[in-house]
């Protein structure tokens, strides 16, 4: 599997967004230690998640970053992508490991122990896990888990996992110390003022 960055930005295709300018500017403070998500709204076409994709995986591709696609596996396919992403909602972990092949990085949304384990038995390379804090930027999620649930994760699986939900510079170090190989995050980096710099800040959190 391809080494995975410790910092995840999701995309932010929401209403008056800049999706792509925020990558560029999260690429330009965060590099190699950025996987960029490629995530788009429900009601998006296929062709409107490539046509983001393939222009996301050229800005990563630029900076040496790797690129993934949640929800859509053909996208990821299709552009080239290092692998994807599967929710709750989407593919089952081992068809979409049938799907990306044995090598493509494939991350799973898990909460709890053993839906964790069980994910990682099908297939996953990594867990997003949480949400760990309340969060606006999806709605009908679950209620948090805090640290202590991303370490109950952790303790169950052997795999990366990367802390999700509410995430923000400041909440990093509890997470860290909770066992979280690194944080995604959407609102932190593209409603900041200042995105490079909001990533900035994150990779400092996570890496000091």
């Amino acid at each position: 599997m391809p080494s995975l960055g410790r910092l995840h930005l999701i995309t932010d295709t929401r209403p008056g967004r800049d999706p792509l300018a925020v990558v560029r500017a999260a690429l330009s403070a965060a590099r190699a230690e950025l996987v960029v998500q490629v995530r788009v709204e429900d009601s998006a076409t296929d062709r409107e998640a490539y046509d983001l994709a393939r222009r996301v995986l050229a800005l990563c591709t630029s900076y040496g970053a790797s690129c993934l696609v949640n929800d859509r596996l053909h996208v990821a396919l299709a552009v080239g992508a290092a692998g994807g992403h599967v929710g709750a909602d989407d593919l089952p972990v081992a068809a979409a490991r049938r799907v990306l092949g044995p090598t493509g990085v494939l991350g799973a949304t898990a909460r709890a122990p053993g839906t964790a384990g069980e994910a990682v038995a099908a297939g996953a390379s990594y867990l997003g896990v949480g949400p760990c804090h309340t969060t606006s930027t999806k709605t009908g999620l679950p209620d948090p888990i805090g640290p202590s649930g991303v370490r109950a994760v952790v303790d169950a699986v052997d795999v990366p996992v990367i802390a999700i939900g509410g995430v923000t510079a400041a909440r990093v170090p509890a997470l860290r110390a909770a066992g979280a190989y690194g944080v995604a995050v959407v609102g932190a980096v593209s409603a900041a003022a200042d995105p490079a710099l909001a990533t900035a800040a994150l990779i400092e959190a996570l890496t000091c």
